[in-house]
């Protein structure tokens, strides 16, 4: 397709000449291919009412919640979402592969490119432990100083990575089965996007210089002078991650460029990957607090914050058990996460989904990984 013709599908004025350009369908098919296109239109239309009546929702919920006022059933959208029903797509050779109305899907970045431009970018290269058991010590020792219960760090990790997860386990790679492709940016024993690396390194940079600062103190020679330039690193990852403004759409725009992915290698540094792997789980403890949650999190309750963020993730913790039983899961997802998360399409209720959660945290507590990582305590 040449510019011209690019240029004017822009501005919604190419259809007459595309339809020129495009090879003569016969009238059967042509039929097929109209039938499909308005039932296609439609759905999208329905699916956008939808989607954006669940924003809207979730907008006058957070207002409701912070002038104390009671969260209703009125105030969640009680329909699941639209799920395309229509005549499928034809297949014809004369018709182009590509639906229009899907949009292509972006590459997904994975390790080697966070390596990649973690070297370019800060010339750093993650210092890995020496064994998987070295880092789920350093892991479990930094969660429980913080405040973290037991329970809730192995039943979150049971979950996240199925009970055999490793530090450096991203989202969709299974080393045993080479064929397998990563399905998002997701990395560690919690699963944190490299959104969630950038969000930590400009909101706690800080306290990690100091707990290394306090390392580097009781070193010796070449180990302590090797942490102090580790440090000046991540101070210059903390002064990146602090380049764009605090809401959570820059800073996924900035964890989308090389600079952004270099920031997300953090993660599997022996030093500084439990300690955002902790506060990932910690912001959660300290946000259910300020909404007047006292006792400990269950590990699914957990979960649900670290599964949909805790603005979400608080609203089903706060439900009552009624409520629970009949409002959808789309209610706390944005539509693109909830296409990509088949436990929240499957389950529909957040009563099924906190019962699903609970059912996989005991099944996978007992798989190799999640043993030695009790047993790291």
């Amino acid at each position: 397709m040449n510019r011209i013709l690019m240029a004017l599908i822009v501005i919604g004025l190419a259809a007459p000449l595309a339809q020129a350009q495009a090879p003569k369908l016969s009238p059967a098919l042509q039929r097929q291919l109209d039938d499909y296109t308005r039932a296609r239109q439609a759905f999208l239309a329905e699916s956008e009412a939808y989607w954006t009546a669940i924003a809207g929702k979730r907008k006058l919920r957070a207002q409701k919640r912070r002038s104390g006022e009671p969260v209703t059933r009125e105030d969640y959208v009680l329909t699941q979402p639209p799920v395309y029903a229509g005549p499928p797509r034809p297949v014809d050779p004369s018709i182009p592969d590509r639906d229009e109305t899907i949009p292509p899907k972006k590459p997904i970045p994975v390790m080697a490119d966070f390596l990649r431009h973690a070297r370019m970018h800060y010339d750093f290269v993650p210092e890995r432990p020496a064994s998987e058991r070295d880092f789920k010590r350093a892991y479990a020792q930094t969660a429980l100083a913080a405040g973290l219960t037991r329970e809730q760090i192995i039943r979150v990790y049971a979950f996240e990575t199925g009970g055999g997860g490793t530090y450096d386990m991203q989202a969709g790679v299974n080393p045993a089965k080479p064929e397998s492709r990563a399905i998002s940016p997701a990395m560690g024993y919690n699963q944190l996007l490299a959104t969630n690396s950038v969000s930590l390194l400009a909101e706690h940079g800080e306290e990690f210089v100091r707990v290394l600062a306090q390392k580097a103190s009781a070193r010796e020679s070449a180990a302590k002078a090797a942490l102090v330039r580790k440090i000046e690193t991540l101070r210059k990852m903390i002064a990146q991650s602090r380049t764009v403004p605090k809401n959570w759409a820059a800073k996924d725009k900035l964890a989308e460029t090389p600079e952004g992915l270099g920031l997300h290698a953090i993660l599997l540094d022996r030093d500084i990957g439990p300690l955002l792997q902790t506060q990932k789980l910690l912001n959660s403890v300290l946000f259910a607090r300020t909404r007047g949650v006292k006792r400990p999190l269950t590990g699914a309750e957990l979960e649900l914050m670290n599964f949909t963020g805790d603005g979400n993730g608080i609203d089903m913790v706060l439900m009552p058990p009624a409520l629970r039983e009949i409002v959808p899961t789309a209610n706390f997802f944005q539509q693109r996460g909830y296409e990509r998360n088949p436990i929240a399409r499957r389950t529909g209720t957040v009563a099924r989904l906190i019962a699903d959660i609970d059912a996989r945290m005991d099944r996978y507590a007992q798989n190799p990984g999640a043993r030695e990582l009790a047993g790291a305590f």
